[in-house]
This record gives structure tokens, C-alpha cells and sequence, in this order.
């Protein structure tokens, strides 16, 4: 199937497909025409794909782990012993930016409480407009 079909098929823009190509993720054939020929597999690699950018994981990392990774029903399944130790360290990273996160939240809501009134009821009405 051409690109065309395969983001009809996966809901996925032409140009995310072309990207996962250029980061490694997925690997269509080329015609003589230079037109790429994608096979009913890759449908389900952009899906794996997707599911793991979902999880916040990056290209970079995906491409280590997608081809350790199968698909069974609605989850994915590891299929090689040292891909657990990557994904408890990337899980690691991401538990770690959602700490962060929530620490410049809480300094921001410090700031923000920390307005006088008729400060606070100027910059309301200014996001309501």
C-alpha cells in the first residue's frame, strides 16, 4: 500500500509517517518510481508507535525498543529481557519530569496567590477577554 493509504488506514498524517521513516520506526520499501510500498504489518508498527509516543517515550528511544516489542490485543508485549530494564529507566525519567513539573506548579501557585486583589481581578478579566 502507498503512504496515502497507510494514514488513511492508521489515522496517522502523511508527514508523521514520513518522519517515523527518517528516525527508523518504519522501514517501506522503494519503488523504481521512488514512491514507498508499506505492507499490512506496518499498520501495526505506526499503532506501536503511537502507543508509545502516548506514553511519552521519544523516536529515539522507540526505535531501541520497537522491535522487541509485540502486539497482543489492545497492549504491548515485551519480547526481549533487557528491553524491562529500559523501560523501568525511561519510566524512571518520566515519574522524575512529572516531579519536577509538579514542583514549578506549586512555586507558580506561590506567586500567583501572592497578588494583590486588584492585581488578581485585572489578569482574570484580561484572560477572559
Amino acid at each position: 500500500m502507498r503512504i496515502g493509504e497507510l494514514s488513511r488506514r492508521t489515522g496517522v498524517h502523511e508527514r508523521l509517517l514520513r518522519y517515523y521513516e527518517e528516525q527508523g520506526l518504519l522501514h517501506p520499501e522503494r519503488l523504481p518510481s521512488g514512491y514507498r510500498e508499506y505492507d499490512d504489518g506496518d499498520i501495526d508498527t505506526v499503532r506501536r508507535i503511537r502507543s508509545l509516543l502516548a506514553a511519552g517515550l521519544n523516536t529515539s528511544t522507540i526505535a531501541t525498543i520497537l522491535p522487541c516489542l509485540r502486539v497482543d490485543g489492545d497492549r504491548l508485549v515485551p519480547t526481549c529481557s533487557d528491553l524491562l530494564a529500559d523501560l523501568h529507566r525511561e519510566r524512571g525519567r518520566i515519574t522524575q519530569s512529572i516531579i519536577d513539573l509538579q514542583t514549578s506548579l506549586g512555586a507558580l501557585d506561590v506567586v500567583i496567590a501572592a497578588a494583590p486583589p486588584d492585581v488578581t481581578r485585572r489578569a482574570i478579566a484580561a484572560l477572559s477577554a
